[in-house]
């Protein structure tokens, strides 16, 4: 599958949440959000000004705070959603698997708010070590860890093959699409 036939695939099933993706078809779409999400920040920049571009070593960052690259990032909200689903699909995954790192997210929030870890006044208070001892707390720096892991857990099931032959999603790919 080419560049542009993954682009004009994952818009035209933007909102499709059935049937697979191959790995082609989902990464060169995040290639195409990626360049589209720099190349319009350099626009905001020219057009709107306050671009500030930083260079290190072995690093670029660039930041704008324009607006077209803000709209075209909400355009495709849906549609990276929807072919990370079928993605997780082609690999044998449920698609609600893509959803892991936010909940985990919220699951960890909802914990340390219970047992008073985001409180900033007790942290200002007692300091921050004071809230991870304890079960509660060693339950909590557990949560937090697995947190930090999830979105690279969800990445590395998101580069996994083709999962052959039909699956409960959909058959399998055929010809160049699965190439």
């Amino acid at each position: 599958m080419s560049f542009s036939d993954a682009v004009r695939s994952c818009l035209r099933n933007y909102v499709t949440f059935s049937g697979r993706a191959t790995r082609p078809e989902y990464w060169y779409f995040v290639l195409f959000g990626v360049l589209g999400s720099i190349l319009l920040g350099i626009v905001d920049g020219v057009l709107f000004g306050a671009a500030e571009v930083r260079t290190g070593p072995g690093s670029i960052e660039a930041s704008s705070d324009g607006p077209l690259s803000a709209i075209f990032s909400l355009l495709l909200i849906l549609p990276t959603l929807s072919a990370g689903w079928r993605r997780m699909h082609d690999s044998g995954r449920s698609g609600l698997y893509l959803l892991y790192p936010i909940i985990a997210v919220i699951g960890t929030a909802t914990y340390a708010g219970f047992i008073g870890g985001l409180s900033f006044d007790a942290m200002m208070s007692e300091g921050l070590a004071a809230r991870f001892d304890g079960l509660a707390g060693a339950v909590l720096a557990v949560a937090m860890v697995v947190c930090a892991f999830s979105p690279f857990i969800v990445l590395y099931w998101l580069t996994r093959p083709t999962q052959p032959g039909a699956n409960a999603w959909g058959p399998a790919h055929t010809g160049r699409a699965a190439a």
